[in-house]
Protein backbone atom coordinates (compact mmCIF):
# COMPACT_ATOMS: atom_id res chain seq x y z
CA UNK A 1 0.00 0.00 0.00
CA UNK A 2 1.36 3.41 -0.93
CA UNK A 3 1.20 6.45 1.33
CA UNK A 4 -1.49 8.95 0.31
CA UNK A 5 -2.08 12.55 1.30
CA UNK A 6 -5.14 14.43 2.53
CA UNK A 7 -6.73 16.95 0.20
CA UNK A 8 -5.50 20.08 2.00
CA UNK A 9 -7.16 22.74 -0.15
CA UNK A 10 -10.88 23.15 0.64
CA UNK A 11 -11.40 24.68 -2.80
CA UNK A 12 -10.10 21.44 -4.34
CA UNK A 13 -12.50 19.44 -2.16
CA UNK A 14 -15.38 21.60 -3.43
CA UNK A 15 -14.17 21.26 -7.03
CA UNK A 16 -14.10 17.46 -6.69
CA UNK A 17 -17.61 17.48 -5.24
CA UNK A 18 -18.85 19.62 -8.13
CA UNK A 19 -17.15 17.39 -10.70
CA UNK A 20 -18.52 14.18 -9.19
CA UNK A 21 -22.02 15.58 -8.68
CA UNK A 22 -22.15 16.46 -12.35
CA UNK A 23 -21.00 13.04 -13.51
CA UNK A 24 -22.15 10.37 -11.04
CA UNK A 25 -24.30 10.81 -7.92
CA UNK A 26 -23.07 7.56 -6.37
CA UNK A 27 -19.47 8.76 -6.58
CA UNK A 28 -20.48 12.18 -5.28
CA UNK A 29 -22.27 10.68 -2.27
CA UNK A 30 -19.35 8.32 -1.56
CA UNK A 31 -16.87 11.21 -1.65
CA UNK A 32 -19.03 13.47 0.55
CA UNK A 33 -19.70 10.79 3.14
CA UNK A 34 -16.07 9.64 3.07
CA UNK A 35 -14.76 13.15 3.67
CA UNK A 36 -17.23 13.78 6.48
CA UNK A 37 -17.23 10.49 8.38
CA UNK A 38 -13.65 9.52 9.11
CA UNK A 39 -14.46 5.95 8.09
CA UNK A 40 -11.82 3.71 6.61
CA UNK A 41 -12.66 2.86 3.01
CA UNK A 42 -13.39 -0.79 3.87
CA UNK A 43 -16.09 0.36 6.30
CA UNK A 44 -17.38 3.09 3.97
CA UNK A 45 -17.79 0.69 1.05
CA UNK A 46 -19.55 -1.94 3.16
CA UNK A 47 -22.31 0.34 4.38
CA UNK A 48 -25.82 -0.73 3.47
CA UNK A 49 -28.79 1.53 2.72
CA UNK A 50 -30.25 1.11 6.23
CA UNK A 51 -27.03 2.48 7.77
CA UNK A 52 -27.83 5.94 6.39
CA UNK A 53 -31.55 5.87 5.57
CA UNK A 54 -34.48 4.88 7.76
CA UNK A 55 -37.41 2.77 6.56
CA UNK A 56 -39.38 5.93 5.70
CA UNK A 57 -36.64 7.11 3.34
CA UNK A 58 -35.20 9.82 5.61
CA UNK A 59 -31.47 10.27 5.96
CA UNK A 60 -30.41 9.42 9.49
CA UNK A 61 -28.80 12.00 11.77
CA UNK A 62 -26.13 9.54 12.91
CA UNK A 63 -24.44 6.36 11.72
CA UNK A 64 -23.12 3.63 13.96
CA UNK A 65 -20.84 0.94 12.53
CA UNK A 66 -18.41 -1.60 13.88
CA UNK A 67 -14.98 -0.86 12.41
CA UNK A 68 -13.63 -3.89 10.58
CA UNK A 69 -9.99 -3.11 11.43
CA UNK A 70 -10.34 -2.35 15.15
CA UNK A 71 -13.63 -3.98 16.08
CA UNK A 72 -14.55 -0.72 17.83
CA UNK A 73 -17.89 0.97 17.37
CA UNK A 74 -17.74 4.22 15.43
CA UNK A 75 -20.67 6.55 15.93
CA UNK A 76 -20.72 9.77 13.94
CA UNK A 77 -23.16 12.44 12.77
CA UNK A 78 -24.01 12.80 9.10
CA UNK A 79 -23.03 16.31 8.04
CA UNK A 80 -25.39 18.54 6.11
CA UNK A 81 -23.39 18.20 2.87
CA UNK A 82 -23.19 14.41 3.19
CA UNK A 83 -26.92 14.18 3.99
CA UNK A 84 -27.80 16.22 0.89
CA UNK A 85 -25.52 14.11 -1.31
CA UNK A 86 -26.93 10.86 0.10
CA UNK A 87 -30.53 12.03 -0.33
CA UNK A 88 -29.89 13.05 -3.92
CA UNK A 89 -28.15 9.76 -4.69
CA UNK A 90 -30.73 7.57 -2.95
CA UNK A 91 -33.55 9.35 -4.80
CA UNK A 92 -32.16 7.62 -7.91
CA UNK A 93 -32.47 4.22 -6.19
CA UNK A 94 -36.20 4.11 -5.54
CA UNK A 95 -37.16 0.72 -4.22
CA UNK A 96 -33.68 -0.09 -2.93
CA UNK A 97 -33.85 -2.66 -0.15
CA UNK A 98 -32.56 -1.61 3.27
CA UNK A 99 -30.03 -4.47 3.17
CA UNK A 100 -28.57 -3.54 -0.24
CA UNK A 101 -25.07 -2.09 -0.47
CA UNK A 102 -25.17 1.68 -0.23
CA UNK A 103 -22.56 2.14 -2.94
CA UNK A 104 -23.51 -0.40 -5.58
CA UNK A 105 -21.12 -1.33 -8.35
CA UNK A 106 -22.46 -1.55 -11.88
CA UNK A 107 -22.17 -5.33 -11.69
CA UNK A 108 -24.03 -5.49 -8.39
CA UNK A 109 -22.59 -5.85 -4.93
CA UNK A 110 -20.42 -3.37 -3.10
CA UNK A 111 -18.19 -0.95 -4.98
CA UNK A 112 -14.63 -2.26 -4.70
CA UNK A 113 -11.63 -0.49 -3.18
CA UNK A 114 -9.97 -0.42 -6.59
CA UNK A 115 -12.99 1.21 -8.22
CA UNK A 116 -13.25 3.75 -5.39
CA UNK A 117 -9.52 4.54 -5.59
CA UNK A 118 -9.73 5.15 -9.31
CA UNK A 119 -12.80 7.38 -8.93
CA UNK A 120 -11.21 9.51 -6.22
CA UNK A 121 -7.73 9.71 -7.77
CA UNK A 122 -9.10 10.58 -11.22
CA UNK A 123 -11.38 13.29 -9.83
CA UNK A 124 -8.55 14.79 -7.76
CA UNK A 125 -6.22 14.81 -10.75
CA UNK A 126 -8.94 16.42 -12.90
CA UNK A 127 -9.17 19.40 -10.54
CA UNK A 128 -5.41 19.84 -10.24
CA UNK A 129 -4.53 18.00 -7.03
CA UNK A 130 -0.91 16.97 -7.48
CA UNK A 131 -0.44 14.91 -4.29
CA UNK A 132 -0.83 11.13 -4.26
CA UNK A 133 -4.55 10.63 -3.59
CA UNK A 134 -6.36 7.40 -2.84
CA UNK A 135 -9.30 6.08 -0.89
CA UNK A 136 -7.59 6.70 2.45
CA UNK A 137 -7.28 10.36 1.47
CA UNK A 138 -10.96 10.82 2.37
CA UNK A 139 -10.35 9.86 6.02
CA UNK A 140 -7.14 11.87 6.11
CA UNK A 141 -8.88 14.91 4.59
CA UNK A 142 -11.42 15.06 7.40
CA UNK A 143 -8.71 14.65 10.03
CA UNK A 144 -6.51 17.33 8.43
CA UNK A 145 -9.31 19.90 8.23
CA UNK A 146 -10.58 19.19 11.75
CA UNK A 147 -7.02 19.76 12.99
CA UNK A 148 -6.53 22.95 10.94
CA UNK A 149 -9.82 24.40 12.20
CA UNK A 150 -9.76 23.22 15.82
CA UNK A 151 -5.98 23.04 16.50
CA UNK A 152 -6.75 20.15 18.85
CA UNK A 153 -4.64 17.09 18.07
CA UNK A 154 -6.29 15.13 20.90
CA UNK A 155 -9.66 15.62 19.21
CA UNK A 156 -8.29 14.32 15.91
CA UNK A 157 -6.59 11.43 17.70
CA UNK A 158 -9.96 10.44 19.19
CA UNK A 159 -11.71 10.86 15.83
CA UNK A 160 -9.26 8.42 14.26
CA UNK A 161 -8.93 6.05 17.24
CA UNK A 162 -5.14 6.50 17.26
CA UNK A 163 -3.03 5.51 20.23
CA UNK A 164 -0.76 8.59 20.28
CA UNK A 165 -0.53 12.10 18.90
CA UNK A 166 2.73 11.49 16.99
CA UNK A 167 0.98 8.92 14.82
CA UNK A 168 -1.92 11.32 14.29
CA UNK A 169 0.34 14.23 13.24
CA UNK A 170 2.14 12.06 10.68
CA UNK A 171 -1.16 10.60 9.53
CA UNK A 172 -2.77 13.95 8.75
CA UNK A 173 0.30 15.18 6.92
CA UNK A 174 1.47 18.03 9.12
CA UNK A 175 4.64 18.93 7.27
CA UNK A 176 8.01 20.06 8.54
CA UNK A 177 7.37 23.40 6.79
CA UNK A 178 4.17 23.91 8.82
CA UNK A 179 5.97 23.13 12.08
CA UNK A 180 8.89 25.41 11.12
CA UNK A 181 6.51 28.21 10.14
CA UNK A 182 4.69 27.94 13.48
CA UNK A 183 7.98 28.15 15.38
CA UNK A 184 9.22 31.11 13.34
CA UNK A 185 5.94 33.00 13.82
CA UNK A 186 6.39 32.84 17.60
CA UNK A 187 9.84 34.46 17.36
CA UNK A 188 10.37 34.98 21.11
Amino acid sequence: MQFVEPIRDRNKVEAIKKLLRGSNLRNYAMFCLGCNSGLRVSDLLHLVVSDVQDEKGRIRDRVQVKESKTGKTKDFPISESAAKALAEYLSTRKGAQQSEPLFLSRKGGHLTRQQARRIIADAAKSVGVRDRIGTHSLRKTLAYHVYKEQKDIALVQKLLNHSNTGVTLRYIGVTREEVDSAVLRINL
